[in-house]
C-alpha cells in the first residue's frame, strides 16, 4: 500500500474524456464579435479616434474566424442525438 508522502508526491489522475462540441458553432460566435468590433472601430477610424491598425486586426480576426468555421465544417459533423456535438471524422456516431 503506498504511503500518503508518496501519494502525494506521485498523484496519478486520469484526465476526463474530451467533450465534442460543435466548433463551427463556437467559431461562428467568435467572428460574429470580431464583425462587430470590426464595426465599431472602423466608425472609430473614421471619426479619427483610434489608428487604422485597430480595424486591421479585427477584420483579420473575422477572416480567420471564416476560415475556422469553414475548417470546421469541413471536418467533422453533428451528431444524430440532436445534442450539438461534433463527431470527429473516422469516429463513428454510436447513438441511435
Amino acid at each position: 500500500m503506498p504511503t500518503v508522502l508518496s501519494t502525494l508526491m506521485h498523484p496519478q489522475r486520469t484526465p476526463p474524456p474530451p467533450i465534442d462540441v460543435d466548433l463551427a458553432r463556437v467559431m461562428g460566435v467568435g467572428t460574429a464579435v470580431w464583425t462587430a468590433a470590426l464595426l465599431v472601430t472602423g466608425v472609430l477610424w473614421l471619426t479619427g479616434a483610434i489608428p487604422g491598425r485597430w480595424p486591421c486586426m479585427c477584420a483579420a480576426g473575422a477572416v480567420l474566424g471564416l476560415i475556422g468555421v469553414l475548417w470546421a465544417r469541413r471536418n467533422g459533423h453533428l451528431s444524430a442525438d440532436g445534442t450539438g456535438a461534433m463527431i470527429r471524422p473516422g469516429r463513428q456516431d454510436v447513438s441511435g
